[in-house]
């Protein structure tokens, strides 16, 4: 593991959690009822921390699935919920743009006059997104999959077998969270002790309704600015050290990324740290709560572990960790019979997208044996295809695999909060008894 970076911990803003900003923020000044004009408003939060998202969205795709609506908290916007058109948009890239520049990539737009603007390169269009993207990208290749299988399955293992049997305990927390931010420290060389704060900083980044709260916004912005100075000690302990697999170290000696301002080092670190905590994570609470909730399907993986490979795309598939992503039309476009009309506001609601009957029958069905689950949305289409997609399979596969040695079944008791955001699609908290079976 790496060194302690140059800067002083003590001093960092670690408390409170942006979930519980958020509950003392609404404690504090109720919330106006978040019933919508538009029924199809799927930008409301609550559909997705109530879990009341299925309806609306089945509505569309059976009524109008590619809509707009006119008024939201994020102002106006396109859903665009099915399978076929999603992945239209996302093979146009030179169409409909997520550079920061033009809006970026989540439903929430800058403040106007507001020039603190993060960009990352899941956020720029070509050619700067090709060469930051390739910088990257050799952290998760195949061979590297390979390298850090053992390491992956070691943690695995030693994690479940820190579990009490037959006892409550959050499920979230000990096995999600920790397999997680474990191994974003690992890919960062980040120093070990400190991997809570990749939890803490990426749950304060990817919340995007913290953008409609003024105080909170600025609490994340200081928050994040101490994001980037932590980073940038390590920048400066690895500047003039010889290449490592690390992706600090990656970025140091790529022409591509090694002259980042600021902003744009900050806004790589949150791509990375969001991408590669929150979407594993939520998949891990997805796989817990989804098996409890199909038994018949829980049996069939039990019996069968050959099984796993495919589960671990119908899991994905069935949770989307990332319930949307957003573009911003360059030029007026016709879409299947709608004109887009330059400057409009796209979203690509993937968790619609992956309930498409018309692709997945029986969609809302978690199915093990699924034989085209492979083709789900969840990790985007085209050039912003996921970069960490086939690492995040591999910390799945096995975990499956390593419950399935201790025969372990997980049983969600009831009690659990899911997370009020309409961008991360997950758990905060779940409660469950692990058993034989």
């Amino acid at each position: 593991m790496a060194s302690a970076p140059l800067i002083d911990t003590s001093q960092l803003i670690t408390s409170p959690t942006a979930d519980e900003a958020l509950e003392l923020h609404f404690r504090q000044h109720p919330r106006i009822s978040e019933a919508a004009t538009d029924p199809w408003d799927v930008s409301r939060a609550e559909l997705y921390s109530k879990d009341l998202w299925r309806v609306p969205f089945a509505e569309m795709r059976e009524k109008a699935p590619i809509n707009k609506v006119e008024q939201s908290a994020f102002g106006a916007f396109w859903n665009v919920t099915t399978h076929k058109p999603i992945q239209h948009i996302e093979a146009l890239p030179e169409i409909y743009s997520s550079d920061v520049s033009k809006g970026g990539i989540t439903i929430a737009d800058p403040k106007e006059g507001d020039d603190f603007r993060l960009p990352m390169f899941i956020a720029m269009d070509r050619p700067k997104h090709t060469g930051q993207r390739r910088t990257v990208a050799p952290a998760f290749t195949p061979a590297e999959m390979k390298r850090m299988e053992e390491e992956i399955r070691l943690r695995t293992a030693e994690t479940l077998d820190s579990l009490p049997w037959n006892k409550p305990f959050d499920w979230v927390e000990k096995v999600s969270v920790e397999l997680a931010t474990g191994m974003l420290a690992i890919l960062f060389g980040f120093p070990w002790a400190d991997r809570h704060l990749l939890t803490f900083w990426s749950d304060w980044a990817g919340d995007v309704e913290i953008s409609n709260i003024p105080e909170l916004d600025g609490h994340r912005r200081t928050i994040l600015f101490q994001l980037g100075a932590y980073f940038q000690g390590l920048w400066n302990e690895r500047v003039n050290a010889p290449p490592t697999p690390d992706l600090i170290s990656m970025m140091i000696h790529s022409d591509a990324m090694n002259h980042m301002d600021q902003m744009e080092f900050m806004g790589n670190l949150v791509l990375l740290i969001v991408g590669g905590n929150d979407t594993t994570r939520n998949t891990m609470s997805g796989l817990a709560y989804g098996l409890n909730q199909f038994p018949g399907e829980r049996a069939k993986l039990q019996a069968d572990p050959a099984l796993i490979p495919n589960a671990v795309q119908e899991i994905i598939r069935w949770q989307t960790p990332l319930a949307h992503m957003r573009r911003t039309a360059l030029e007026d476009h016709d879409l299947f019979g709608h004109e887009i009309k330059k400057d409009d506001k796209v979203l690509l609601w993937y968790i619609s997208a992956n309930r498409d009957e018309s692709v997945f029958p029986e969609a809302d069905k978690l199915i093990v044996d699924r034989e085209n689950a492979r083709r789900h949305l969840a990790f985007g289409y085209g050039i912003h295809r996921c970069v960490g997609a086939r690492l995040a399979e591999l910390q799945i596969r096995i975990l499956l695999e390593e419950m399935h040695k201790r025969r372990m079944q997980v049983n969600p008791t009831g009690q659990l909060r899911r997370v009020h955001a309409c961008f991360v699609h997950g758990f905060r908290e779940m409660e469950v008894e692990i058993s034989k079976y």
